[in-house]
């Protein structure tokens, strides 16, 4: 996807950019460039790879949920995947970025310097460390394809808001969803919106699934990372 057809693109989510904010996602990618050679951020590095499969993916969130104006926590965000962007792309927005492998964050940090992203705050712990301390703050959380389905909802729905949402960004779910009622229940959440959908000139699948949490989640979760991922709740 080239620039152009990206800008064309974003106009059917209703998003247009100005030209800084371009000019800033531009910045970012050669940032990308440059560093991946240091800290093996990603795999997709050439630029027209990077605005579909990264920058354009981030932003099929606005597909279920308004970013404007809200409190956002990006759940293992790595190279910035959604949450650099979108707090590039949406000024308003308050991002918090927890990731917890230190040269991630590095380059986070550099990212965030260089392009003077006052809005984005970037957290070097571990997802379930932070979920402990820090409940109910968000608006929204959101985490792409960062662990399984499940996984995701333990960690990230103890940071939601009550009547906040969690939104998962994946590519396929069929597989992740056995016996997920018991995390509805235990969690206090229900799935409010589903979308399915392929990215634009590729055809590859993605799902966004939005949860509404109902109530305050039990002290008990997040568990422990070993505890997660050995047993269901």
């Amino acid at each position: 996807m080239n620039k152009e057809t990206f800008i064309k693109e974003l106009k059917k989510l209703n998003i247009e950019l100005k030209e800084t904010t371009l000019a800033m996602l531009n910045e970012y990618y050669s940032i990308l460039k440059e560093e991946n050679q240091k800290y093996n951020l990603t795999r997709i590095i050439e630029e027209d790879d990077v605005y579909l499969k990264h920058f354009y993916d981030s932003l099929t969130i606005t597909k279920i949920i308004d970013i404007n104006n809200q409190s956002i926590c990006d759940l293992g965000s790595g190279a910035g995947f959604p949450g650099l962007v979108l707090g590039i792309c949406f000024p308003s927005a308050k991002l918090t970025l927890i990731e917890s492998n230190g040269k991630k964050c590095n380059f986070l940090n550099i990212v965030k310097e260089k392009l003077n992203l006052n809005n984005v705050t970037i957290i070097n712990t571990r997802i379930e460390e932070y979920a402990k301390e820090n409940r109910e703050l968000y608006d929204i959380v959101t985490a792409r394809a960062v662990a399984p389905l499940k996984h995701l909802l333990e960690y990230g729905i103890p940071l939601v808001k009550i009547n906040g949402v969690f939104i998962a960004m994946k590519a396929n779910v069929e597989n992740e969803e056995q016996n997920i009622d018991n995390y509805y229940n235990k969690l206090n959440i229900k799935e409010e919106q589903r979308i399915v959908f392929n990215l634009p000139h590729e055809n590859s699948i993605r799902t966004l699934i939005k949860y509404q949490k109902e109530k305050e989640t039990d002290k008990r979760y997040p568990r422990r990372y070993n505890e997660i991922i050995k047993k269901d709740i």
